[in-house]
């Protein structure tokens, strides 16, 4: 993973650094004024307004955190992404995608506008992201610019609402709602298969380091997958110090971050009921599965039902919970 921040961001709520100077930006013009004159546009809206899509974009760029994962899954690669996960090009369904090409992403860990500029994109997907005003506005100056829409918070898009405003603006909507489907009638099938997961509450911790837990929240896509079999989240979402990890007691625990021998560490972890009763999941920051669930997009979420639904089943019936740092 780009370890830029584990911590210290709402879910990923990093504010965007954004670097440029003023005259390039308006070197740029505003793409998404050229286009909407010619006509053969698509109109996406966004918090911010109706942003003006030109039809069949060549050139792609993302910078939400997991954007890129959406286009790939629609069968287009982007010119250039943001950075996250720096293994992101060794994933399974990546590769696959990409004819085991990968994908380019931008230097540094902030939302680069000269960078971006560089790339001439035709547009820009910036949902998965914390994007003001001013760096929607700064973003439209280079290309038409497609983020969230105001009925959800920032960084709490469901997958499926991203995969189709993906779909739309890329005017790819039948394979998006196909995708879609395809997704949730396989967590459909999984739920079906496992009544047990039914009310159940899920911890997840995120990125546990140095005596520190970082506990995600109902709605951050990072916990897309588990939301969906029908777990409850946890009420507390942020940090969590050594003192109050009996927050994590819950049903399941899915460490995500770190191997059951870390976290053998602290006395504090290992004393808890759902540790010592091997109702814990864990899985490094390298695994395909870590990347899975932070990613969540379809290809991504097809993937993890298979690693962790027969795992999260072990770990309430009392079988053996197999080691997922790997998976």
């Amino acid at each position: 993973m780009n370890m830029f921040s584990v911590r210290g961001r709402r879910a990923l709520s990093l504010v965007a650094a954004v670097v440029l100077g003023a005259g390039l930006l308006a070197a740029c013009g505003s793409s998404d004024d050229n286009t909407a004159a010619s006509g053969s546009t698509i109109a996406v809206e966004g918090k911010f307004g109706t942003t003006q899509v030109p039809k069949d974009p060549k050139r792609v760029v993302t910078v939400g955190y997991n954007d890129q994962d959406f286009t790939l899954a629609l069968g287009v690669v982007p010119v250039q992404t943001r950075a996250f996960f720096d293994s992101y090009n060794e994933l399974p369904w990546v590769k696959a995608a990409t004819g085991g090409k990968g994908v380019p992403s931008m230097a540094g860990d902030s939302i680069n506008l000269e960078e971006i500029a560089k790339a001439k994109p035709d547009v820009i997907f910036a949902i998965y992201e914390t994007i003001d005003q001013k760096t929607y506005d700064q973003l439209s100056k280079i290309a038409p610019t497609v983020i969230q829409s105001s009925e959800y918070k920032d960084e709490e898009t469901p997958w499926d609402v991203q995969l189709l405003t993906t779909g739309k603006a890329l005017g790819k909507e039948p394979q998006a709602q196909a995708l879609v489907d395809q997704v949730k009638a396989k967590i459909d099938e999984a739920k079906a298969a496992h009544p047990e997961f039914a009310g159940k509450t899920l911890v997840v911790d995120y990125g546990p380091e140095n005596g520190g837990h970082y506990l995600i929240g109902k709605n951050d896509p990072r916990r897309a997958l588990f939301d969906g079999l029908g777990f409850n989240a946890q009420d507390t979402v942020g940090d969590v110090s050594e003192e109050k990890l009996s927050l994590l007691d819950r049903d399941v625990l899915f460490v995500e971050g770190a191997t059951k021998s870390q976290m053998a560490g602290s006395p504090a972890f290992t004393r808890l009921d759902v540790v010592r009763d091997d109702r814990t999941l864990y899985t490094t920051f390298d695994s395909p599965l870590a990347g899975a669930l932070s990613y969540s997009g379809p290809n991504a979420l097809l993937y993890a039902i298979d690693v962790v639904v027969p795992q999260l089943s072990n770990a309430l019936s009392g079988k053996p919970v197999a080691d997922l740092a790997t998976a």
